[in-house]
């Protein structure tokens, strides 16, 4: 059944690439045939490793200019100061940052300073996503997940806590029911944005669902897991799933907190993206995910 179309201010999302990771390929895609801790890299060669890239996340939506993770910081540029930087995670994961790629960097060069960025949003505090935050410091609000801070605060050999040191880092808790453990949270209360819990990967894992300015002809079908918002739909899954294998596969990543919630994050990702409203589903470190802007 096709539905009248309807138009309001659209969504524009710009993808960034703020550099690459370097890590063992068994990282981002777990297989059973694996032999323990194959994705940390040890005692496994240079053929094993790949570079995928780090994304962040420009969305301009109705309620606001938002930022979505923040990448490398620039201190990854030198060898020792990725050392001092990354610490005992530099064993598992390497940065690459190019010149002009660091995320104040790419803001400056949009004619854009942090401060105005309306809200900073991270998926999570791994250190490829938070990273820069203290090159953004000055935004207005930055936020992440309650359940997330508390878990970095707790786990120092998944975290690393200088990432945000100075940062004014506000959570947020969940205020509606969505995703696989039916906890989201309406950034405007428009259902335009919404960080949905995801977890498994880290406790505090969010994907981003994109609600657009246009409702298409698609309609939802019966208990769609998007809920019954006609408006087209995009997906940023974050580190739920790293690319095609994950999606194609069901393969869920290797660094995990809980691996049956891991997988059920991912089959739920999976299976939203199914849904006819979907424009796209966009993973962080999908190196098929090349920079442009998505309007809808």
């Amino acid at each position: 059944m096709q539905r009248k179309r309807r138009t309001v201010k659209p969504v524009k999302l710009e993808i960034l690439h703020t550099g690459t990771v370097i890590v063992d390929e068994a990282l981002p895609y777990h297989r059973t045939t694996d032999r323990a801790l194959a994705w940390t890299h040890l005692a496994r060669g240079r053929s094993h490793l790949v570079e995928v890239p780090v994304s962040c996340y420009l969305v301009e939506a109705p309620g606001g200019l938002v930022l979505i993770d923040t990448g490398w910081h620039t201190d990854n540029r030198t060898w020792p100061g990725q050392v001092r930087n990354l610490r005992h995670q530099y064993l598992v994961n390497r940065a690459r940052l190019p010149e002009g790629q660091a995320i104040h960097e790419q803001l400056e060069a949009r004619g854009l300073r942090p401060r105005d960025i309306d809200l900073v949003l991270l998926s999570h505090l791994h250190c490829d996503h938070a990273d820069g935050l203290r090159l953004v410091r000055d935004a207005p609000r930055i936020m992440v997940a309650a359940t997330e801070l508390r878990a970095a605060e707790k786990d120092r050999a998944r975290y690393l806590p200088h990432e945000w040191a100075g940062v004014d880092l506000q959570t947020f808790g969940w205020n509606t029911r969505l995703g696989p453990v039916q906890r989201a949270w309406d950034v405007f209360g428009d259902g335009a944005v919404l960080m949905v819990s995801v977890p498994g990967h880290a406790w505090g894992l969010c994907a981003t669902i994109l609600r657009g300015g246009e409702a298409g002809d698609s309609s939802p079908g019966e208990d769609s897991l998007l809920g019954e918002d006609p408006r087209d739909v995009v997906i940023l899954s974050s580190d739920a799933g790293y690319g095609r294998p994950s999606f194609e596969q069901g393969l869920r990543p290797s660094v995990v907190v809980d691996a049956a919630l891991a997988q059920r994050s991912l089959d739920w990702v999976r299976a939203a993206a199914g849904d006819p409203r979907v424009r796209a589903l966009i993973a962080n470190h999908d190196p098929e995910q090349r920079p442009r802007v998505i309007e809808f």
